[in-house]
């Protein structure tokens, strides 16, 4: 049995080196082709498998290549974030409780940054301090 569990890696780790292989990838990538961009001591059959679960939860597609797939992400990694948090939103029947929860925690700069979002549709950047414009007053004071 010896370091299997040396071996070990924590949940997701895996996945989430294999979409990194595909995010950096010019096009879809076989198994073979993710295990060598991940130069990894992995059998290939386990990268397959991988990519098999990515490809049922709709993280990743699929196409012939040979007697095997080639696999191309659905989404970037900001893409596939907000599909998670979209996700565990709808988990909870108080979505509202939730949301609050989430915007309360968010730092300052995050803070600023999701309400010029919300307001504008895209970031703006505060000369002034380098960070994202807010809708703070002139006084400084969070608006709300």
């Amino acid at each position: 049995m010896g370091d299997e569990s040396a071996e070990r890696r924590p949940a997701g780790e895996l996945e989430a080196g294999v979409l990194a292989a595909l995010w950096a990838a010019d096009g879809p990538l076989t198994p073979g082709q993710v295990q060598g961009a991940l130069g990894t001591r992995l059998a290939r059959t386990t990268i397959a498998t991988i990519l098999s679960r990515l490809y049922e939860k709709g993280t990743v597609t699929r196409a012939r290549s040979g007697r095997g797939y080639a696999y191309t992400p659905t989404e970037d990694a900001p893409g596939l974030t907000a599909r998670r948090m979209h996700s565990e939103l709808a988990k909870d029947e108080d979505r509202s409780a939730v949301l609050a929860r989430f915007v309360s925690q968010l730092n300052d700069e995050d803070e600023r940054l999701l309400r010029s979002l919300l307001d504008g549709g895209e970031p703006r950047t505060d000369d002034r301090t380098g960070g994202v414009g807010s809708l703070d007053g002139p006084d400084g004071g969070r608006a709300g």
